[in-house]
């Protein structure tokens, strides 16, 4: 495997602030879930075809039938953890849905076993259980045990779960296929399911208000061009599992937006909670090792 021309983990947290904003985009666009989903994915596959047919269109014959069925299956699992993500912010917070959405290591951590065989050691287990302990804290105060919030929550965590298995199918197809060639296989899957959801659900794909488009055309840009795009270039590099763990910042850039925008107020145990979960990401990605003998080094 070439050496990155950047350091992944700097590219995953590029990643994480882009799609941080994802939820704030979503909750002021005043559409349905699967109208905004199918846009956002739309978008991005206009935005990204001419770079695709001008340069990496030929790749596709060199994809085998693996690569295929995992993009395809990719996009559908895609597909479903934004409808059912964007469905669930009407019934919950900003907070608890992304805390929910990002507990992506509880479902990684046995997927990629099962797929790869990739063990996660002592150090790796007790960084993912202090940074998830953190995000359950980050909104801990609106939890609802019944009603629609707690609706919301359930919807947030299977879409989690298909989000997660999108990351698994995307890790063994990016070892041997390019970023943007499977980036586009795999949204391109995505719209088409996502627009046959509408046509099923008899949602309506014209949008009235003007300003819901500038919203589309930015969750296409920001959350999906730069931020799930750089996620996928990670795949090359990284673990699912190490982009998972990253992405539980998510909740506490999602809580300061929302805090602003939405004047959802964050609590003492919110504050705590995202310090929290910036230590178990800092444990689960700094060796400890080379961060003493560098410290050794300079004092």
């Amino acid at each position: 495997m070439e050496k990155p021309i950047v350091h992944p983990l700097i590219v995953i947290f590029i990643g994480v602030i882009s799609v941080s904003a994802s939820a704030i985009f979503v909750k002021l666009a005043d559409t349905t879930a699967g109208t905004t989903a199918f846009y956002r994915m739309f978008l991005s596959v206009l935005i990204m075809l001419p770079l695709f047919l001008n340069r990496h269109v030929h790749e596709l014959k060199q994809l085998v039938k693996r690569d295929w069925i995992f993009s395809s299956i990719a996009g559908v699992l895609l597909a479903f953890h934004f409808i059912l993500w964007f469905e669930s912010l009407n019934y919950t917070s900003v907070a608890s849905s992304t805390v929910l959405v990002t507990l992506q290591p509880l479902f990684a951590v046995f997927g990629t076993y099962f797929f790869f065989k990739d063990r996660v050691g002592a150090k790796g287990i007790l960084a993912m259980a202090i940074a998830i302990g953190g995000s359950v804290l980050i909104s801990w105060g609106d939890f609802k045990v019944g009603g629609t919030a707690f609706y919301g929550d359930i919807l947030a965590l299977i879409a989690c779960a298909f989000v997660t298995g999108y990351m698994l199918f995307g890790q063994d197809v990016r070892r041997r296929v390019g970023l943007t060639t499977y980036t586009m296989i795999v949204y391109t899957v995505s719209t088409i399911t996502l627009a046959l959801y509408v046509w099923i659900k008899g949602e309506t794909f014209i949008v009235t208000r003007p300003m819901d488009w500038f919203w589309f055309v930015l969750l296409a840009i920001v959350p999906n061009l730069l931020g799930h795009n750089l996620f996928n270039w990670a795949l090359k590099y990284v673990s699912a599992n190490t982009i998972s763990i990253a992405i539980l910042f998510e909740p506490v850039g999602a809580s300061i937006l929302a805090y602003f925008i939405f004047a959802e107020k964050l609590i003492a145990t919110q504050y705590i909670g995202g310090s929290i979960v910036i230590v178990g990401i800092l444990l689960y990605i700094v060796d400890g090792k080379k961060l003493l003998k560098l410290f050794q080094k300079n004092s």
